[in-house]
């Protein structure tokens, strides 16, 4: 009889199965959206690894939505066609010919990366833009930008429809307008908060390149209510980039959403170690019970 090498590794991995099965209960039958982007997006490995991750949550009973951006992939598209930007108070104007730019790479390139990698990792998913079923329905965020959008109409049924059929939507942030033929260019943040507060999800995952909100003092704050990041967004705590981010998070929470968490991407298996461990991976932004 041959003996068996009981590899610490081993253990380590059965108990981290094990102790992650009261979460695994707790999300089942949850909606759990996932904003993706940062620097993830243009390594495979990382892109492969997330792709897991996704699959993962959906074989436990989660029905995760994907909404993923892709700046860097416009930008180096739009500078080989030789158009280019304009912009106004530090954002760039979204005209015409940038729109049907930012419309072919969302939708067409990175769009259909992401499904492959979830493809390949045994899932299964349905690439879509806002656009389709009328999910996203958008005005002009300020005129001086162009066709930059808000939403300000959502019509979710057609990612409720996905999940019943066991697949997972991964969703390009181009909208359309109230008018015929109009397109919107929205933040990738954005698009996420409006999905998750039209399906009143339970969680809004921000993956980022930071590794979260930051106090007075440079530490990580791991939680907070919506009073108190208001709160460090008056004082100037929270400033930069971090400010549409916890803006962001804030709208959800008003529409609905349980909870959202502000977490570092870079970090291997984020959204895992986020959902289910007690410990959590980012910032988590949620009501006082």
């Amino acid at each position: 009889m041959k003996p068996r090498d009981m590899n610490h590794d081993w253990i380590a991995t059965a108990r981290t199965l094990s102790e992650a099965l009261p979460f695994m209960q707790r999300y089942a039958g949850s909606i759990v959206v996932v904003k993706f982007g940062g620097n993830a997006m243009g390594d495979e490995d990382a892109m492969a690894e997330f792709a897991r991750d996704i699959v993962l949550m959906r074989q436990v009973g989660i029905n995760p939505i994907v909404v993923h951006g892709g700046g860097p992939m416009i930008n180096d598209m739009l500078n080989k066609l030789g158009i280019k930007s304009e912009f106004v108070r530090g954002k760039r104007v979204t005209d015409k010919a940038t729109v049907e730019v930012v419309e072919m790479v969302l939708t067409g390139l990175v769009n259909k990366r992401i499904v492959q990698a979830i493809m390949d990792e045994g899932g299964r998913a349905v690439g879509l833009s806002g656009k389709d079923d009328d999910l996203m329905v958008c005005e002009a965020d300020d005129p001086e930008l162009g066709f930059v959008g808000r939403p300000v109409e959502m019509n979710p049924q057609v990612l409720r429809d996905l999940f019943k059929a066991g697949i997972i939507p991964v969703v390009a942030p181009v909208a359309t307008g109230m008018n015929p033929n109009e397109t919107f260019n929205v933040n990738g943040d954005t698009a996420a908060g409006a999905i998750a507060g039209a399906l009143k999800a339970d969680r809004l995952l921000l993956l980022t390149d930071v590794s979260g909100v930051k106090d007075a003092n440079g530490n990580v704050v791991t939680a907070m209510t919506p009073e108190e990041v208001s709160a460090m967004i008056e004082v100037g705590t929270i400033a930069g980039g971090m400010i549409p981010k916890t803006e962001t998070a804030l709208k959800a929470i008003e529409e609905g959403v349980r909870a959202v968490v502000i977490l570092d991407g870079r970090v291997p298996n984020a959204c895992l170690l986020e959902l289910f461990t007690e410990h959590g991976a980012g910032s988590l932004i949620r009501p006082k019970r």
